[in-house]
């Protein structure tokens, strides 16, 4: 059954309780706790009249999306680009840390379950893309891929939105940098190839752990990691430059990986690498804590514990220049084993760059074409 929660209410006990086990396997959150903007919060309570096994799984749902521009820009003094574009709103890939989780927060849905089984695809993202593209005005700068929502996350097998964006970047020559947890990511060597002899792409594969069961249980629905660095492997053999993303790294959890995920990748064929700290904003701080106590019961105080003490006692600092990679001993410890092991391994000697001197919107049906 469902209760309500208004502003004047008490606030549910503890006996509050998301989905059963059953019905949300394979998914990442533990609860649908609602949206920050919604007047009132709901959580279904465990009534002891339906049995455990009888609630039938959580099923994923894919909705047209309407947007009418399809880049996103951006001013962040953190982030190395300015312009992205997201196929997709949520994520089946369901990653229990996913920072963009809180973005479904402004479609009136939870962050929690809802980010990831209600989803939401851009059918006309290539045209919209290409009449941006040759708008006068627009002036060339790297478009970013996967810094919100994976572009190759499970529905892109079917809806081919990616794909479709890749072939008018491919036309224009317009740069490209992307970011991946799939494998899926390699049925466009085709296109990725075509744009790297041109020096007009880089992909860097997000590699979490090299654990299985971690994996499974942090990020349910995205490649394995031996999947991952598979894919590593077939991009750099195909002449595509391609990184490696220690992200997010999580204290007591992932973190004593950290140089075997970068050895691993570099023997893969990755040859620039970076990482992210685990970031905690609005309600993940709450989802991230339900994926622990459930998941990680042992140490789940002691995670938050190194968090906080990264976060200046919180658990979040929004702080440019700092959200990233957060303060303090263990912070300066992990930046330190970061930049031993990168030099140890020969990454980033040369920075993956991309040319943005080569765009040129193509001939259009009707144009005339020029006589030079």
């Amino acid at each position: 059954m469902d209760t309500a929660n208004h502003s004047n209410a008490p606030a549910l006990t503890a006996d509050a309780v998301g989905p059963s086990r059953q019905a949300r396997r394979g998914r990442g959150a533990i609860s649908n706790r609602v949206g920050r903007y919604e007047p009132e919060a709901r959580e279904r309570v465990a009534d002891g009249w339906s049995p455990e096994g009888d609630e039938p799984r959580l099923a994923t749902t894919v909705l047209r999306d309407a947007s009418r521009t399809i880049i996103t820009y951006n001013t962040s003094p953190d982030l190395p680009f300015d312009r992205s574009i997201n196929p997709y709103k949520g994520c089946e890939h369901g990653c229990s840390y996913c920072f963009a989780r809180p973005t479904h927060a402004f479609l009136g849905l939870s962050p929690g379950l809802d980010f990831e089984t209600k989803l939401f695809y851009k059918p006309d993202a290539a045209l919209l893309l290409e009449k941006e593209l040759r708008h006068p005005g627009y002036r060339c700068q790297t478009i970013a891929m996967g810094t919100n929502t994976d572009p190759y996350q499970p529905i892109e097998r079917n809806h081919q939105v990616t794909r479709s964006i890749l072939k008018v970047l491919n036309a224009f020559n317009h740069p490209l940098g992307m970011v991946t947890k799939s494998h899926l990511v390699t049925r466009d060597i085709d296109i990725l190839a075509a744009m790297a002899a041109r020096g007009l792409v880089k992909v860097v594969l997000s590699v979490t752990t090299l654990d299985g069961d971690l994996a499974r249980r942090m990020e349910p629905r995205a490649a394995a990691p031996h999947l991952r660095l598979k894919a590593i492997r077939a991009l750099s053999e195909n002449g595509i430059p391609v990184g490696v993303m220690v992200a997010p790294i999580v204290p007591a959890l992932n973190e004593p990986e950290l140089e075997a995920i970068l050895a691993a990748a570099r023997e893969a064929g990755a040859s620039e690498a970076g990482y992210i700290l685990l970031r905690m904003p609005l309600e993940i701080k709450d989802l991230f804590r339900e994926w622990l106590q459930e998941n990680f019961p042992d140490r789940a105080d002691r995670v938050i514990a190194k968090m906080r003490e990264m976060r200046g006692g919180r658990d979040y600092d929004a702080t440019f220049g700092l959200r990233m990679t957060g303060t303090g001993p263990v912070a300066q410890l992990i930046r330190q084993r970061f930049r031993r092991s990168t030099r140890q391994l020969g990454f980033n000697d040369a920075a993956l760059r991309v040319d943005t001197s080569q765009f040129r919107p193509p001939p259009a049906a009707g144009d005339q074409l020029s006589l030079l």
